[in-house]
């Protein structure tokens, strides 16, 4: 399954949000698009060009090896991309890699948050034990961010019934620490009766009070 048919699968998903379980697992769901797309921009900046440009050597892109890893929210299947030479070496998702704590949604909120490519580059070490520049920190938080920036612009209806307000709780690293934030949810039932996850804020403090 490409990128697109897992972004497309995410857009379905998110229109029949039903319980906390379904939640949870669009929570997880953005996490592995995230991951995903962070391993592809490794690997544009790994090989120089883009997809479906012109190489510049000799080697390129040789399709994808999945793995699993595990997550603070239990195991996560992952598609790896390769290159024909053999000499990627991702970073955020290293080969031998079999855990990724602490992740949680700081890939999605890191270059929300105003932080430079050398604070990500800082942030990544101490997360990830992994040394990445920020050039390659760049390429990576634009390739997330396209996607936040598509889902954020994704067009709504004018009208929407019933509004739910809703609230998970995510565990998140701050400050050296480990700590619990909410992450607000607007859910939304068009004039079809179909069920739409409108928006997403998350709290600055601990705690789930609107």
């Amino acid at each position: 399954m490409d990128e697109k048919q897992l972004q497309a699968l995410a857009n379905e998903l998110a229109k029949n949000l039903k319980t906390p379980e379904d939640l949870s697992q669009f929570d997880r769901l953005l996490k592995k698009l995230s991951v995903e797309a962070a391993l592809n921009a490794e690997m544009t900046h790994h090989l120089g060009y883009e997809k479906n440009q012109s190489r510049p050597g000799a080697n390129s892109r040789n399709g994808y090896s999945t793995k699993t890893v595990i997550t603070g929210d239990g195991p996560l299947e992952l598609r790896t991309p390769r290159d024909r030479d053999g000499t990627f070496e991702p970073q955020l998702v290293k080969k031998n890699q079999t855990r990724i704590t602490g992740m949680d949604n700081q890939i999605l909120s890191l270059y929300a948050k105003g932080m430079t490519t050398r604070e990500i580059a800082a942030a990544f070490k101490e997360l990830y034990d992994a040394d990445v520049s920020p050039a390659l920190i760049s390429k990576v938080t634009d390739a997330v961010m396209e996607q936040v920036v598509e889902w954020q612009n994704r067009p709504l209806d004018a009208v929407y019934p019933i509004v739910y307000l809703d609230c998970i709780v995510l565990k998140v690293r701050q400050d050296s620490r480990v700590i619990n934030k909410s992450v607000f949810l607007a859910l939304g039932i068009n004039i079809e009766g179909q069920k739409e996850l409108l928006g997403m804020w998350l709290a600055e403090n601990e705690g789930a009070k609107f």
